[in-house]
């Protein structure tokens, strides 16, 4: 099983009627003139997702990782669906309490990558940097969608309290590693059995559960609105670096109905953004070449 080389330790604080879990590497407080470096993880994925990333940083400084709501060891409060605008807001005050007055270096992957966009245009001042790893953001959609969009998520809420909607639960640890290992076949064993440990729990049964509330899995019944998101984006004051793998996830989700080609457009929106590829990488960029993705951030972030 891999072994961190820079262990995290835990807190935990009451916010907003949840308990938000955050992970912690380095110093107490930020020091040598280098902001507190905030990583947020994507959908479906937990905090400790970073640990190999942070192992490959070369220099020593405060970071924290929280569970979004809902994930890992953050409790979701007695919702049936999720929305988008929580996690800004839920960012929001975790920077408060443990950043206060400071303007970050933020780090976000897939859906954390997209609220770190939106976060640094709706709160400029509160970031220094950006480091968006893939987070596209969502295919553009049109009003006439809008109905039908709010009859799926009735159709979803109905069919999350029949049962219908469940997260699929494992018998063994190394279950839960083998599911990781198919989602990502550049995933090696032994990050996947230490990924495990981290994304799952044994249950009451002892059966292992995946650290995801199964509301995640209902569609927003707000539709994705690019022209909102573009405002924001052009409102982003820090520089941003855009990273993404070689393979085109995008393209693989999406099927033609959104490609890099308009996700590249988008960043033009943007008012300081370079880009950059990690080679012989899929989605989870910062599984499969940690050594690339920490090399990338520290440079980015060094740049005067």
């Amino acid at each position: 099983m891999y072994i961190p080389t820079k262990p995290s330790r835990s807190s935990t604080l009451a916010m907003r009627h949840l308990e938000y879990h955050v992970r912690h590497w380095g110093p107490q407080t930020a020091g040598d003139g280098l902001p507190t470096l905030v990583l947020l993880h994507g959908w479906m994925d937990v905090s400790a997702s970073y640990q190999f990333a942070v192992d490959a940083l070369q220099g020593d400084r405060r970071i924290i990782a929280p569970d979004w709501r809902g994930f890992g060891l953050s409790s979701g409060g007695p919702v049936d669906h999720y929305v988008f605008a929580d996690y800004l807001a839920d960012l929001d005050l975790l920077l408060d309490h443990y950043a206060p007055g400071e303007a970050v270096d933020l780090v976000g992957h897939s859906m954390g990558g997209n609220v770190a966009m939106m976060y640094a245009g709706v709160r400029p001042q509160r970031v220094r940097r950006l480091v968006n790893l893939e987070g596209f953001g969502m295919p553009a959609t049109r009003p006439a969608q809008a109905p039908t969009r709010y009859a799926q998520w009735i159709d979803e809420i109905k069919q999350l309290h029949a049962g219908d909607k469940t997260l699929k639960s494992y018998d063994t640890a190394d279950g839960v590693a083998q599911r990781l290992m198919k989602t990502n076949p550049r995933l090696s064993r032994g990050k996947a059995e230490w990924l495990a440990q981290h994304w799952a729990r044994p249950n009451a049964e002892g059966r292992w559960e995946i650290l995801g509330d199964p509301a995640h899995k209902i569609t927003s019944a707000q539709l994705f609105r690019l022209d909102e998101a573009l405002a924001i984006y052009e409102r982003i004051t820090a520089p941003v670096l855009a990273v993404e793998a070689d393979s085109d996830s995008l393209g693989q989700w999406w099927k033609g109905r959104y490609d890099l080609n308009e996700y590249h457009q988008r960043l033009g929106h943007v008012p300081d953004c370079r880009q950059a590829v990690v080679t012989d990488a899929g989605h989870m960029l910062h599984h499969d070449q940690p050594q690339q993705v920490a090399r990338l951030i520290e440079d980015f972030l060094a740049l005067p």
